[in-house]
């Protein structure tokens, strides 16, 4: 057995290994859907990646014979560890061949890194904000997966365990047939939540994002999600970077957001229709023709199902009717759109509240993804 050496990217062909390395491993995997080689290489920019400002981030490369076999990243999240009380290293973006020598040494890596920064303990697969992909995949191997979650392939979890690594939480995701029409309970409860409490659905403009909602909705999200597992709350400058990337390439007809008698956002469900194949396709490149193909998926030729990335309600309106006014305004757009069914992005397998609102819609809870940790 050939050994294995673990080097800090420092330069420029290093970290063309480690965007690369995932080539070998998934490529003859049609459940896998490539990250853009674009958005990888910004993850490592302070100009562009404003999580930077409270995080330190490491990748590391994996070598047998000189050939790239693995990767992985570090990252100590200091605003995260300063709100949980604790001195957790994160690992991300593991990759690795099925080779328990090679998963060792990157874990090794990650944890002699996190131990020369005071950690005491590592976890992972997080990123640095919730926006990031979390959770490593352990059942549903056989499901296509999205832009905006980790697919893995089945041998990754028995590494982690072989590690030591231990389940601090799992996530689950939702899945969903679209209905031709609403049911009957969701449209009573929206017509509650309408007449009775004053609440109505807003569609946003790109000028009204740009002129304070886009900030609204962030400050939302921060509210909300504030006693969430790892979450730490976005900056003013990640808001910014967040809307500056993506508020052009959303369709603001799937991003119900929920505002009160005062105006106030109360809540906001942000979907859009998948981007899995057109990610396929580009394989990683917006050129040559990257470009088209998630054009294309996103104006004129849409797959055939949603995701719904992330739902959030204001605690003092939740169980007031928000969650049904979401479903009663997108299951028409859905139905329109062509898409026949939508998965949710992970949620928490204990948060009841949340997993139980799918009931009327006959879910399935599918792609079970877990957070691993371990003492260093």
């Amino acid at each position: 057995m050939s050994e294995v050496m673990v080097r800090e990217v420092k330069d420029k062909k290093e970290m063309n290994d480690f965007v690369h390395v995932v080539d070998g491993i998934y490529q003859h995997c049609p459940q896998y859907v490539p990250d853009l080689e674009s958005d990888v290489r910004m993850l490592f920019d302070c100009r562009k990646n404003p999580g930077l400002e409270f995080s330190d981030i490491q990748a590391f490369v994996a070598y047998q014979n000189d050939q790239p076999v693995g990767r992985v990243v570090g990252i100590v999240n200091y605003k995260a560890n300063k709100k949980w009380n604790a001195q957790n290293v994160r690992f991300s973006m593991i990759e690795f061949i099925d080779d328990l020598a090679v998963s060792k040494a990157l874990l090794d890596a990650v944890s002699e890194w996190g131990k020369s920064k005071d950690m005491e303990s590592m976890q992972g697969p997080l990123g640095i904000t919730d926006f990031d992909k979390e959770g490593m995949l352990v059942e549903d191997f056989d499901m296509v997966g999205s832009m905006n979650t980790i697919y893995n392939p089945d041998y990754y979890p028995r590494h982690m365990e072989t590690y030591g690594l231990a389940k601090e939480v799992d996530w689950l995701q939702v899945h969903i047939d679209i209905p031709q029409e609403i049911p009957a309970r969701y449209a009573r409860v929206a017509q509650y939540a309408r007449e009775q409490i004053g609440l109505k659905v807003k569609k946003l403009t790109y000028r009204d994002i740009l002129k304070g909602y886009g900030k609204k909705v962030f400050d939302l999200l921060n509210e909300c999600y504030k006693p969430i597992f790892g979450f730490s709350a976005f900056s003013e400058s990640q808001m910014n970077d967040f809307v500056d990337k993506y508020v052009r390439l959303i369709d603001l007809k799937l991003i119900p957001v929920i505002v009160n008698e005062q105006e106030e956002v109360v809540g906001v469900a942000i979907t859009m229709g998948s981007l899995s194949k057109a990610m396929q396709k580009a394989n990683g490149h917006l050129l040559p023709m990257g470009w088209y193909h998630l054009l294309k998926a996103l104006k004129w030729k849409r797959e055939d199902h949603a995701d719904m990335l992330l739902i959030a309600i204001r605690p003092d309106y939740q169980g007031l009717g928000v969650n049904a006014m979401f479903f009663d305004d997108l299951i028409p757009i859905y139905n329109q759109y062509g898409f026949k069914w939508a998965e949710t992005g992970p949620q928490l397998e204990n948060n009841v509240r949340e997993l139980s609102q799918w009931k009327p819609l006959h879910p399935q809870y599918v792609k079970r993804r877990r957070c691993y940790k371990k003492n260093i």
